[in-house]
Formats: C-alpha cells, structure tokens, sequence
C-alpha cells in the first residue's frame, strides 16, 4: 500500500513564467515528418498542428533527470515528489499558423495548480498557459493539464466503447515510432522506450504511446479527412493509456455546423476524446 502523500502549499508556483526561443528549423521538420510518415513542408510553409510540441525543448543533462527520465522537480514545475507524471490533456486555439524557418518564441505561465483525490489517491493538477508567437504576433494559445499522480496500477480499460465514425484512421504502434517521437520531442521519460522501466517499475504491461502523440495523430485524421475546414480551436483529454503492442485507431464524427467530437481507442474502449471546432 502507498502512504499517503501530505499536502503541500504550491501558492508560490502559481504565475510563474519561462521563455523559450527556438527556431523552426527545416532539418528538424524534416525528421519530423519521417516521424509520422508524410513530406515535410518547405521553407515558409505552415507547420502542421500540434508540430510545435517538438520545439521549444529546454535541453537537461543526464545528471538532472529524475528516475523517471523527466527533469528533476522543483524548478519551473512544482516538485512533487514520489508521484508519477502523465500529460492529461489540453486546449490549443489556433490563431495564425507558425511557418517553417523562422524563429519563434514561447511564454509559458503556470495558471492554475490544484490537488485532488482520486480513486487510486491523490492527484496533483498543474495547469500550463502557452503562447506562441512568431514576427511579434500571436499564432497559437494552448493550456497543458499535467497530473502528477501516487505510483497505483494503471487502468486497463476505460468502459467506454470506440463509436463508429465518419472517418477512420487504423494506427500500428511500433517501438520505432515512440523511439522517434520521443526523440523528436527530446522526451526522456522512460515509459516511452524503456520496457524493463515501464513494466517492473510504472507497471504498465508494455511501453506507452504518448499523449500529445495520440492528439497528433487524432488531429491530423480530422484534418486528412476535411481539408476544408481550417481548425481553430482543438481540446483533448486522455481517458486511459494506449500500450504496445495493441494497436488503436483514432476516428470522429461532425456532431454540429462547426464542431466535430474525436476519439482514439481500440477494442478495450477509448483512451482519449477530443473536440474540434472549425470554420
């Protein structure tokens, strides 16, 4: 049985703001897109959504990872300690498309934290404001929902069952492509690529498919399937964790004139919902 962890007064690290510059290099967009198995768009062109979660990677040493392979705690994020972290979700609003070779910056506020006790324990919430900008205007506003959560087994299912869609997209997760997108984004944590790690020590029965990886792909089959409905506004939530070697597909429905409902899961339901809104 886990202790219970006491709770902690996070006052200090709300309003806390970084910066990051970066440039939006073609080399790296390049193997990117190799990624995810499409071309890569050239020099001035708009980078696709949610590409910008590869960008803006503050590079740590070694020395400063913690054993889970994300940066120690306590700097920008509060620490806490002895919980697992999970990206839970988010909302991105698209204003103006960043483009392929220029340099952008990002401004990073903490909003919102907040402790809650779930049904494996307590769950610590940290809400992150991002805004992207590029030639002084700005492209792209989002929130992260980041979780840390007590070391518990994760769920197996979410008892919910993957609706027929409008349009579908089947998804064959290999080691290879959580190696890459891993790398891409220069994530470290283990879950992703290190099967004695995730197994033995997080639990989980294979390596897990990231988060923003999932909404990346459940974007870009809205996108493939209604390349006349410029996206303006995308909210996801993770459900339950997708693993290897189980594959998933990740599908949606236009529910209204200008909204349209997403998911991603496979045949133990769905592991992630999303909402787009579109011109």
């Amino acid at each position: 049985m886990t202790a219970a962890i006491a709770p902690t007064d996070f006052t200090a690290w709300l309003g806390r703001t970084e910066e990051a510059w970066d440039v939006l290099s073609r080399n790296l967009v390049k193997r990117i897109a190799a990624t995810f198995g499409e071309p890569a768009p050239a020099h001035g062109e708009a980078l696709p959504h949610l590409w910008t979660w590869c960008f803006f990677q503050e590079p740590v040493e070694e020395a400063k990872l913690g054993s889970d392979g994300h940066p120690a705690r306590g700097g920008f994020l509060p620490p806490a300690d002895n919980r697992n972290r999970m990206w839970a979700g988010g909302r991105v609003e698209f204003i103006a498309p960043l483009t392929v070779g220029g340099e952008a910056h990002r401004l990073s506020t903490i909003v919102h934290i907040e402790e809650k006790q779930g049904r494996t324990g307590a769950l610590l919430f940290v809400t992150v404001r991002h805004e992207y900008s590029q030639e002084g205007r700005l492209c792209i506003r989002e929130e992260q929902d980041i979780v840390y959560r007590e070391p518990t087994p994760p769920k197996p299912g979410s008892g919910e069952a993957c609706p027929a869609g409008q349009w579908s997209e089947a998804i064959t997760p290999t080691p290879t492509l959580l190696f890459r997108y891993s790398a891409v984004t220069f994530n470290g944590h283990r879950i992703h690529y290190d099967h004695p790690y995730v197994t033995a020590t997080e639990g989980y029965p294979g390596l897990v498919v990231h988060g923003p990886l999932i909404a990346t792909l459940n974007l870009r089959a809205f996108v493939r399937a209604h390349p006349d409905k410029p996206v303006r506004h995308f909210a996801y939530r993770g459900v339950r964790p997708l693993t290897l070697p189980a594959a998933f597909s990740v599908a949606g429905c236009i529910e209204a004139p200008g909204k349209a409902r997403l998911w991603a899961g496979n045949e133990d339901g769905v592991a992630q919902s999303a909402e787009v809104s579109f011109d």
